[in-house]
């Protein structure tokens, strides 16, 4: 599939080359600098997914780790690579860059699957095979060390990269361009796209390559993967557009709960236009900053706009830590009324991590095998996830959309909050049939006599795990874009950076 040619006006008034001079349409930004962007996205994707789809296997058939400590460590693995997304939202935006941001992280995952594979390799950082005399030897303190020590630099450097790459590739788009913009909502669509490829890579190819060849050879071309995707990144630099930094939302968030705690004996005017607000900062009509108007929840923040008789206007202005503006303060306030729908979402992610922990463990109980010699790695039926994600976009945008459109009357479809909630159904569906398939598999245990021994082998068909896995899957499909549309739509203009981290923080709640 062709990617569309980009046409913009001779410079982009917000951004820059890597020269810091003003960006020239004709020679930076479009469909080519994003391409190398979606690169190290995708090349990232196969790495973090590469590792954590099968390392529940790794620390229970090599580590020699319990079941349920082996989950908790996946899971913990990818709940701080989601979190850490923050963090890597934070240093973008107030210190480094969205360039420099994935320059230096992606180069931090890359040392993380390094040490990895060296500890696949090196005998002594792991714990002797299992013997018929002296049974499974746990993995010691050290091993275990190093072992942590290569997931959690992964796991930073996928939080500081998965932060930026999105705004990044956004940023190659002018946005007051029309054709420009329209590219750039296609541009997300190539996003999602390369996120799936990325991922059905690792759940098949990888895994495949872990269980046959062996672990230095899956986590080795993990570090080659992750290496070629910065070197690809690196040689877009001289087409790439640069905008300046705006600063955290975080920090306005801290300023404006601070402004107000320090100002909590002041009583509030009755009339809100005597709050401080951006009109006594600049006129209307030359502020950037957009106006929002007074609501009456979370009246407590709305002393952060006081204005102080007691204190000089010269510097209440100066220290946003004592006095915000009005919008600022109703900025922060749209933020916490969407706490509600970011919490809702949680739950999804908790029976997603479910799928990728112990529903895998499941699976090397179960017979794997297709026909007589081939089977199955426990880790590739996550790839149902994938594909139940790859054939339920295109029925919700050919099946979905139109039937909204006529019988809802929303010609965009189902609205985002719809979507999630949608996502919620498929979640109690797919956990209603993990329920009833390990009922059955714990029956076909007891009438064999193989409950005593966890690690024997379950006469039952692994495909048993496969609707749990459609179900999870359809649900990512809506929950996650629903949600991300959500959160971009509700945030203020100034905080869709953040919003994408808050989106992620869903996840890593889960997923702890």
């Amino acid at each position: 599939m062709a990617l569309p040619e980009t046409h913009g006006k001779a410079t982009i008034s917000d951004a820059w080359d890597f020269k810091r001079r003003p960006a020239d349409s004709s020679k930076t930004g479009g469909w080519i600098s994003a391409a190398m962007i979606l690169g190290v996205e995708a090349c990232e994707r196969l790495t973090t997914l590469g590792i954590a789809v099968n390392l529940v296997t790794y620390l229970t058939g090599v580590m020699h780790l319990g079941n349920a400590t082996s989950a908790n460590t996946v899971t913990n693995f990818l709940g701080t690579s989601f979190m850490l997304c923050l963090l890597g939202g934070f240093v973008a935006d107030t210190f480094l860059g969205r360039y420099l941001t994935i320059v230096i992280f992606t180069t931090v995952q890359a040392m993380g699957v390094t040490i990895l594979t060296v500890s696949t390799i090196v005998r002594g950082l792991r714990p002797p095979r299992c013997t018929g005399g002296t049974g499974c030897i746990p993995a010691t303190g050290t091993q275990l060390g190093v072992l942590y020590m290569a997931l959690y630099l992964t796991a930073l450097g996928t939080g500081g990269l998965k932060s930026s790459v999105s705004g990044f590739g956004s940023d190659q788009f002018d946005d007051t361009s029309k054709d420009e913009r329209a590219q750039m909502s296609k541009f997300f669509n190539w996003f999602f796209f390369f996120i799936s490829i990325g991922s059905l890579c690792a759940v098949t190819v990888l895994v495949y390559i872990q269980d046959n060849m062996g672990r230095q050879w899956g986590y080795g071309i993990c570090v080659c993967a992750i290496v070629a995707g910065l070197f690809v990144f690196l040689a877009g630099t001289r087409r790439y557009r640069f905008k300046k930094l705006v600063g955290s939302p975080l920090t306005q968030i801290a300023a404006v709960f601070v402004a107000a705690w320090r100002k909590r004996r002041l009583e509030l005017p009755s009339d809100p236009s005597l709050l401080f607000d951006v009109d006594d900062v600049l006129p209307a009509s030359k502020s950037k900053k957009q106006k929002l108007p007074h609501t009456k929840d979370f009246r407590f923040l709305d002393k952060a706009a006081i204005k102080d008789p007691e204190m000089p206007t010269s510097v209440t202005m100066k220290d946003k830590w004592y006095l915000s503006t009005l919008s600022d303060v109703e900025e922060v306030k749209l933020v916490l009324r969407m706490l509600p729908i970011w919490a809702t979402t949680i739950i999804f992610w908790t029976v997603y991590a479910q799928m990728t922990t112990f529903s895998v463990s499941q699976a090397t109980t179960m017979d794997r095998h297709i026909g007589r010699s081939f089977q199955i790695p426990a880790a590739s039926l996550t790839a149902f996830f994938v594909g139940s994600i790859l054939l339920t976009v295109p029925v919700y945008d050919r099946v979905i959309v139109p039937i909204a459109g006529r019988f809802l009357h929303n010609p965009q479809g189902l609205t985002p909050l719809q979507r999630v909630g949608l996502g919620l159904v498929f979640s109690v569906l797919a956990m209603v049939a993990a329920a009833l398939t390990e009922i059955k598999r714990l029956h076909s245990a007891r009438s064999h006599g193989l409950t005593d021994d966890p690690n024997s082998q379950i006469p039952l068909s692994v495909f048993w795990l496969v609707p749990q896995f459609f179900f999870v899957g359809a649900g990512e499909a809506f929950t996650y874009i629903g949600q991300l549309d959500f959160f971009l739509r509700e945030c203020p203009k100034g905080m869709k950076t953040m919003s994408t981290g808050l989106f992620l923080s869903t996840l890593s709640l889960g997923f702890s």
